[in-house]
């Protein structure tokens, strides 16, 4: 079963204040815990040398504004 956000809301709508408390709570936890276990890539330079092309007139004037 594909659990959707409405779906979510639904049931955390129908817990007293003091559950949704306990859910908001481990929420967080998980949030948390998802941040220590994907500590951010290091980026490398280079990557796309080669991949990228630059036409010849890329600097000149563009046509459409001529009159300007």
């Amino acid at each position: 079963m594909i659990m959707t956000n409405l779906h979510l809301y639904t049931k955390l709508s129908s817990l007293p204040d003091e559950l949704r408390k306990e859910v908001s709570e481990f929420i967080d936890h998980l949030k948390h815990k998802l941040k220590k276990e994907d500590p951010p890539k290091k980026r490398q330079a280079g990557l796309a040398k080669g991949k990228i092309r630059m036409s010849d007139d890329f600097n000149e004037p563009l046509n459409d504004f001529r009159d300007f």
